[in-house]
Formats: C-alpha cells, sequence, structure tokens
C-alpha cells in the first residue's frame, strides 16, 4: 500500500503547474518555466503529468540548443512510457528520442528510433505523429547525404502534413526542402520552400512559437545568399539573428553567424573583382597611352580600396597588389610588417587602440 506524502503533487495540481510554466515560457521567462516544470517532474506523483511534463523540457530544451540535456528528459521520458503501457506516449516518447539524437547528429540512430515509431501501430494520436516522424528521418538522411531517401521522406512528412491540415508541420517540412536544395545546388528551389514556410507564418501562425519564423527567415537567408542577392540574404539573416537572441537560441545564433559571414565574404568577393577589374584596364591603359581612361581607372581603383580598407595605414600603399608580409594587430586593422617595425609603435595607427603584442593572424 502507497502511503501519502503531503510534499506530492496530485493530479490538478500537477496540470496546474504545468499550465503556469507554460505561460512563462510563452511570455520568455524561460528560466522561470524550466524551474516550475523541474519542480513538478521531482514532486507530481501522477505518471501522465510527468510523462507531459517531460515533453515540455525536451521542446524547451531543444528550442535553446541543449540538445544534451534533451536526449537526457527524451531517456527519462520513453521509461515513464513504459510504465504508462500507453502506445501513444510510447511513439511520441521514440520520436522525442529520435528528434534529440537527430539534433546531436547521430543520425543513425535517429533512423533507427525512426523506424521503430513507424513499425508501433497505434491510436489515431501515433498516426498523426507519422508526418513529425518522416520529417525527422528525412533530416538524418540528409545528415547521411543519401539524398533520394531524404526526399522521400520530405514528400511523405508533406503528405501527412496536407491530409491532417498541419500548418506547422508543412512549415518545417518547407525548411528542410530549402536546406535539401541548397546543398544539391539548386537556389531557385532553395528560395521557394523557405518562402513558402514564411507564408505560412504569416497567414497561420499567430499563436505559434517565433521560432518557426527564425527558421524561414534564415532558410531564406541562405538561398538568398546563393543567388547573389546579398541585401536580401542581409534582411533576412537579422530577423533571425533578432530572434534567435530574444529566445537564446544559441545553435540558430552560431548558424546566422556563419550566414553573415558568407554575405560579407561575397560582398567582398565582388568588391576584390572590380579591384582587379581596375588594376587591370589601368595596365591596358597605360600600355596603350590613352591618359583619360588611365586616370579614371586609376581613380575608381583607390576609391575601391579606400572602400575595402586595403590600405596600410602607415605608409598608405594598397595591400594585395603584390607579395608582401603584413601583420594584423588585435583590434583587426592590419599593416605591412615592415611598417609596424620601423614605427615601433604599441598602438594602431587607425583607432588608436593598444597592441598587447604581435602574434597576431
Amino acid at each position: 500500500m502507497r502511503l501519502f506524502n503531503p510534499w506530492e503533487m496530485g493530479q490538478d495540481q500537477t496540470k496546474q503547474q504545468i499550465e503556469k510554466g507554460l505561460h512563462l515560457y510563452q511570455s520568455n521567462q524561460t528560466e522561470k518555466a524550466l524551474r516550475v516544470w523541474m519542480r513538478v517532474l521531482e514532486k507530481s506523483a501522477d505518471p501522465a503529468g510527468r510523462f507531459r511534463v517531460l515533453g515540455c523540457l525536451i521542446t524547451a530544451h531543444a528550442e535553446m540548443g541543449r540538445y544534451k540535456d534533451m536526449l537526457k528528459f527524451a531517456v527519462v521520458q520513453i521509461d515513464t512510457a513504459r510504465e504508462l503501457e500507453d502506445p501513444d506516449f510510447l511513439t511520441e516518447s521514440y520520436l522525442n528520442l529520435a528528434r534529440s539524437n537527430e539534433k546531436l547528429c547521430e543520425f543513425q540512430k535517429t533512423i533507427s528510433y525512426c523506424k521503430t515509431c513507424l513499425n508501433m501501430q497505434g491510436t489515431t494520436v501515433s498516426m498523426q505523429l507519422n508526418g513529425q516522424v518522416s520529417l525527422s528521418m528525412g533530416n538524418a538522411f540528409l545528415g547521411l547525404s543519401v539524398f533520394q531517401k531524404a526526399l522521400e521522406c520530405f514528400e511523405k512528412a508533406l503528405r501527412y502534413a496536407h491530409n491532417n491540415d498541419d500548418k506547422m508541420l508543412e512549415c518545417r517540412v518547407c525548411c528542410s526542402l530549402g536546406n535539401f536544395y541548397t546543398q544539391i545546388k539548386d537556389y531557385e528551389k532553395a528560395l521557394f520552400f523557405p518562402c513558402k514556410a514564411a507564408e505560412l507564418v504569416n497567414d497561420y501562425g499567430k499563436g505559434w512559437s517565433l521560432k518557426y519564423r527564425a527558421m524561414s527567415q534564415y532558410h531564406m537567408a541562405v538561398a538568398y545568399q546563393k543567388l547573389g542577392r546579398l541585401a536580401d540574404a542581409m534582411d533576412c539573416c537579422e530577423e533571425s539573428m533578432k530572434i534567435a537572441l530574444q529566445h537564446g537560441d544559441r545553435p540558430l545564433q552560431a548558424l546566422c553567424l556563419l550566414c553573415f559571414a558568407d554575405i560579407h565574404r561575397s560582398r567582398r568577393d565582388v568588391q576584390l573583382g572590380l579591384l582587379k577589374l581596375h588594376c587591370l584596364c589601368e595596365r591596358i591603359y597605360r600600355t596603350k597611352e590613352q591618359q583619360q581612361e588611365l586616370r579614371d581607372h586609376v581613380v575608381k581603383f583607390h576609391e575601391c580600396v579606400e572602400e575595402m580598407e586595403l590600405y596600410c595605414g602607415m605608409c598608405g600603399e594598397s595591400i594585395g597588389e603584390k607579395n608582401n608580409q603584413l601583420q594584423a594587430l588585435p583590434c583587426s586593422h592590419f599593416f605591412h610588417l615592415k611598417c609596424l617595425q620601423t614605427n615601433g609603435t604599441r598602438g594602431c595607427p587607425n583607432c588608436r587602440r593598444l597592441s598587447v603584442k604581435p602574434g597576431y593572424v
């Protein structure tokens, strides 16, 4: 016979505390929500309530990028599902286990857990999860570069989304398809699908988590960058980063930083191309003694050099025309090494910040 423990939460109190945590989480008070849910997990005597609160903890840690913690809670949840002996709970817990391993790039484990989900024919609820299972399996196959199987899974997930009118799932599948087509270098389709996801967010996403908007904007940014539409790429990436910072989504922040780097590199590649063009034209017009055209390209060359800051701040000569030893300071301004050695200053001539010691990149 089980003794009554006054410190344990009953079914009603468990439900109230879970809802309290959800309200805090939706109000962007994530840490407070986590504390409420952890207290429920420790005190609740209701197995179904424990299962539900574990689902909340798994989702929250997934959105924050704490994937090892996500996996830890998924393992506890599957034990709880076995205790409840409910096929729907078991299917959901295997899906969370698959998604946790997907986030940790354990793709073979993800596929194995997804297959377990698909083989568990439970009630209608379990069948409705098959779209999410197919999506997770598709992401795993894409991680393994098994493109045909990945596309098959994404198409299945999209059919489930359409048949069940599941707009959230459709949005997630569209983002994954954007990633798929980026990898196989069909950049028009890589843009089309996240744009479709963004439309779904605008039309149906009033009550959704902002992560759906952030995901669609990020994948649009990647496609725009590949297509050379750098201003559009920057706008989308900035929007995605803003949301990622608000919600503490560190993995998305990292992806946005990589995208920003690609955008700036593309811009610099264009500028370097112009620089090389003006330099080549200068040589041609000098050889032909066409003075007016020569002067025009010399002026444009130096404007380009100044815009890119490709000149030594000490001697004023351009950098990148010929082989020279360079030295970068901690402030990221760089100079001819011989100029720094001759000058002997401990400060940056451009921004006056102190340089601690040489030896930077």
